[in-house]
């Protein structure tokens, strides 16, 4: 699997292979995965090249984390970007109280309370490393410091400020120690990355859903603005909830939702060209943002083997130019979006 070099400090840098692993599925997400199914899952990845793991403490309330630990231990570290997140200290709840009841499923009776402080980050870098069983973390992201999570502005504003006084100068310190490599953003708003980019120094983002083969509003403000820091993008929901990936069916999910009848119409197009040369929706899905050069890898997850080798075979056919010069023509495709070439 080709491996996108990013090296912003001159420090050797770090290898991101194109497809990472987003283990929130293996939390339980929506459904409870079995043990096995879980390491088959990340097996898979291993053999089809990816070197990327993504995790968080909330995925499956610290579950996927330490799903991860023996996998960890089973293969050479050096060769394995690890990304985690910061923002949230797990504290123990019951059965009855925990977080995520209906959405996270067989999983640790836990409350992921909101902690952007100094002290926050360290509790939690420490948690995350007990649970992973490893002694370093390649790549921290803040977490859902977005209003798509926290709702009211305000409620963000508060968040914004107890980071930029706590957590920031705590990963600038880890990141000057050689404790981390690298650190940024977990968010789901292309708007969020750029407030924070031109208020620190941060390294990578891990932007979800917002720079897709369906929607390219990311080229406005937050992508010239990394490619010209150097500042490197990890995407996460590059399928928008699934429906690049399931295609304009009924039922078909947009941003976590049953999509509009405007999507729908809308993948309908893109589905029809993609059709026309060839190629499913899925592929073009996953080759299409890759070609941004701020772009170093596409995050996935997957809850069963199979889904991660056939988006390992998906990425690794080549897609038809025409392809997106006939998108860019019916205006299903921004005019100034990079494309595979």
């Amino acid at each position: 699997m080709k491996v996108n070099h990013w090296d912003r400090r001159g420090t050797g840098g770090i290898g991101f292979t194109q497809m990472g692993l987003g283990t929130a599925p293996l939390g339980n997400l929506y459904r409870a995965v079995s043990p096995q199914d879980a390491r088959a899952v990340m097996d898979a990845a291993w053999d089809a090249g990816v070197r990327l793991f993504d995790t968080a403490p909330l995925y499956g309330l610290g579950l996927s984390e330490t799903r991860l630990n023996p996998f960890l231990r089973d293969h050479p570290r050096d060769e394995i970007v690890l990304c985690t997140k910061i923002g949230r200290v797990l504290r123990p709840a019951t059965a009855e109280t925990r977080e995520g009841i209906g959405k996270w499923f067989d999983v640790p009776a836990r409350i992921g309370e909101y902690d952007y402080s100094h002290d926050g980050v360290l509790r939690s870098l420490e948690f995350s490393l007990e649970r992973l069983g490893v002694d370093r973390i390649d790549v921290v992201h803040a977490h859902d410091l977005d209003l798509f999570t926290h709702k009211r502005q305000e409620v963000l504003d508060d968040h914004r400020a107890a980071f930029m006084a706590g957590a920031y100068p705590a990963l600038l310190r880890l990141r000057d120690e050689g404790v981390i490599r690298a650190f940024g953003a977990g968010v789901n708003e292309a708007d969020c990355c750029t407030w924070l980019a031109e208020r620190g120094d941060f390294d990578l983002f891990l932007l979800a859903g917002r720079y897709t083969l369906l929607e390219q509003g990311a080229l406005d403000g937050f992508l010239p603005l990394a490619e010209a820091r150097g500042i490197g993008v990890m995407l996460g929901g590059v399928f928008n909830s699934g429906i690049l990936a399931t295609g304009a069916r009924p039922g078909a999910f947009y941003n976590y939702d049953p999509a509009p009848p405007d999507v729908l119409s809308r993948v309908a197009r893109i589905e029809a060209v993609c059709a026309a040369h060839g190629v499913t929706l899925a592929e073009a899905a996953l080759h299409f943002p890759l070609a941004h050069p701020a772009v170093v890898s596409v995050v996935l997850g997957a809850q069963r083997a199979a889904e991660v080798q056939a988006n390992a075979r998906a990425l690794a056919r080549p897609l038809p130019a025409g392809l997106w010069s006939d998108l860019k023509d019916q205006g299903l495709l921004r005019r100034d979006a990079p494309v595979p070439g």
